[in-house]
C-alpha cells in the first residue's frame, strides 16, 4: 500500500475533484464521518459547509485541507468493507478519527485505490500539525496496515500505484502539457471507432474537443480545438489546436485507428455486456445516479448523447478495465438509449424473482448502494446482487467468496 498526504489551502478544490468523478461515473462515496446525516442526501455545497465551518474557526491557518490517497498493489482483491476497514483504522492512526471526513472509492485504474477529503482544523479551532506527517506518522501506519490486512507491502517492491490519467483542472498544470498527455494516452490506449466516442472518453477527464460545423474551415482542413471543461462541462482558458501537439491527436492521426479499434475492441463486448447486465437485471427501475454508481463499480462510465434541445439521442458506454468504448447500440437493443433510459425513474424498484412458487423479495438499496438483503431459502435465482455473501468485485481479477459468519457491509456515514 502507497500513501500519499496532499496539504493544501482550500477543501474546495479536493471535494470538486473526487464529485466531478463519482458524477462522471469512475467513482463512488465509500464512507463518510463526522457528518449528521445520510452523505449522500447532501449536494456539494452542503459537503463543503460541514468542513468550512471547521475552517473558519481558524482564520489564520493557511493550510488547513488534506487530500490522502491510498494505492494498493494490484494484487490486492479488497471489496468495499474491506476499503471501508482500513480508511478507518489509517485516519484514526493518523490522529483525524474525530475530523470529518469523506473516502472515495475510485474506478478509472487498474489497481484499487482511495481518495479521503479531510480538514485539520479541530472543533476547538486548534491545528492538527502536518509537518513531516507523512514521513513521521503515515509511513508507519501504512506498514502496519499492509502486516494487519494482508496487503502487498510496497516496500522493497515496484507498485504500479500512480492513477493511469487524473482529470484535467484548469489553473493546475500548464493547459497545453495537461491536454497533450490526455489526448496522447486516450488516443494510443483507448478503442475507439469514431470521433463521437473519443470525445465521450475525453469527457472523462474534463477535456472538451470541437470540429466546428460541417461547414466551417477547420472542419473540412480536418482541424480540432481542444479545452480543459469547468465543472458544467463548459470550456475553460484559451482552446490549443491539435497540431501544437507533437505527433498530436489530429482528425488524420484519429481516423487512423478507428478502422483498427473496430477488431480490438471486440474481444472485451461479451465482458462488458456481461457486467452493464448484472447491473440491470436487479431492477424494473431505477434512478439515474443509482445506475451510475453501479456501474462505475463494474468500471463502466455512461456517457448520455443529448442534442441542442438537450433530449437524448444515444449513449455511449467506456470501459475503463478494458479501455475500450461501445455505443449502446453496438451492444445490442437492450443497451440502446431507448431502453436504459426507458428504466429511469424517480425511485429504484428492486425486481421481484419467484423461488419453489414462493416470493423471495431483494430489500431495496439504500442510498449508498449498499445491499440489505434477508437468506432465502434454498433455489432461489441467484441474481448479481442477489447474495448476502456477495462482494463488489475489485479493479481487476476474479470475485473471492467470503469467509462464512462475515458481516454485511454496513453503512458507515456517520
Amino acid at each position: 500500500m502507497v500513501a500519499k498526504i496532499l496539504s493544501g489551502k482550500s477543501i474546495r478544490g479536493i471535494l470538486v475533484y473526487n464529485e466531478q468523478k463519482v458524477e462522471k461515473g469512475v467513482a463512488s462515496i465509500l464512507l463518510a464521518s463526522g457528518f449528521a446525516t445520510d452523505i449522500h442526501r447532501l449536494n456539494l455545497l452542503q459537503k463543503l459547509s460541514r468542513f468550512q465551518r471547521l475552517t473558519e474557526l481558524n482564520p489564520r491557518a493557511r493550510t488547513n485541507a488534506l487530500h490522502i490517497s491510498l494505492n494498493f498493489h494490484a494484487e490486492d482483491k479488497l471489496d468495499d468493507e474491506t476499503l471501508q476497514g482500513i480508511a478507518l483504522r489509517y485516519m484514526e492512526k493518523l490522529g483525524f478519527g474525530e475530523q470529518p471526513f469523506i473516502a472515495y472509492r475510485h474506478f478509472d485504474t487498474a489497481h484499487t485505490h482511495l481518495h479521503i477529503a479531510t480538514v485539520n482544523i479541530q472543533r476547538d479551532g486548534s491545528r492538527i500539525d502536518l509537518h513531516d506527517i507523512g514521513r513521521k506518522v503515515s509511513e508507519p501506519i501504512r506498514k502496519e496496515l499492509e502486516v494487519e490486512y494482508g496487503l502487498v507491502r510496497a516496500e522493497g517492491r515496484r507498485l504500479a500505484v500512480q492513477p493511469y490519467l487524473k482529470v484535467a483542472e484548469y489553473g493546475a498544470v500548464p493547459t497545453k502539457k495537461v491536454l497533450a498527455n490526455i489526448t496522447k494516452a486516450v488516443m494510443q490506449d483507448y478503442a475507439y471507432t469514431s470521433f463521437a466516442e473519443y470525445k465521450a472518453v475525453l469527457s472523462q477527464f474534463n477535456v472538451q474537443v470541437e470540429r466546428g460545423s460541417e461547414n466551417s474551415v477547420m472542419f473540412q482542413k480536418k482541424g480540432l480545438l481542444y479545452s480543459i471543461a469547468d465543472v458544467n462541462g463548459n470550456p475553460v482558458g484559451v482552446p490549443i489546436k491539435a497540431s501544437a501537439f507533437y505527433n498530436g491527436a489530429t482528425m488524420r492521426n484519429l481516423e487512423k485507428h478507428f478502422q483498427r479499434n473496430t477488431e480490438r475492441r471486440k474481444p472485451f463486448r461479451q465482458d462488458l455486456m456481461e457486467r452493464i447486465k448484472r447491473v440491470l437485471d436487479n431492477y424494473s427501475t431505477m434512478r439515474k445516479d443509482t445506475m451510475l454508481r453501479l456501474l462505475a463499480i463494474e468500471q463502466v462510465a455512461l456517457v448520455l448523447r443529448r442534442n441542442q434541445t438537450g433530449l437524448i439521442y444515444g449513449l455511449t458506454f467506456i470501459d475503463h478495465r478494458h479501455r475500450t468504448v461501445f455505443n449502446g447500440s453496438d451492444l445490442g437493443r437492450a443497451y440502446a438509449a431507448k431502453a436504459i433510459t426507458g428504466m429511469f425513474s424517480e425511485s429504484d424498484v428492486p425486481k421481484r424473482y419467484l423461488v419453489q412458487g414462493e416470493s423471495s423479495n431483494y430489500l431495496q438499496r439504500n442510498e449508498e448502494g449498499r445491499d440489505d438483503y434477508r437468506k432465502s431459502q434454498q433455489g432461489l435465482i441467484e441474481g448479481l446482487l442477489g447474495r448476502a455473501d456477495y462482494q463488489f468485485p475489485s479493479v481487476i481479477g476474479r470475485k473471492r467468496k467470503r469467509r462464512k459468519g462475515k458481516g454485511k457491509i454496513q453503512n458507515l456515514s456517520i
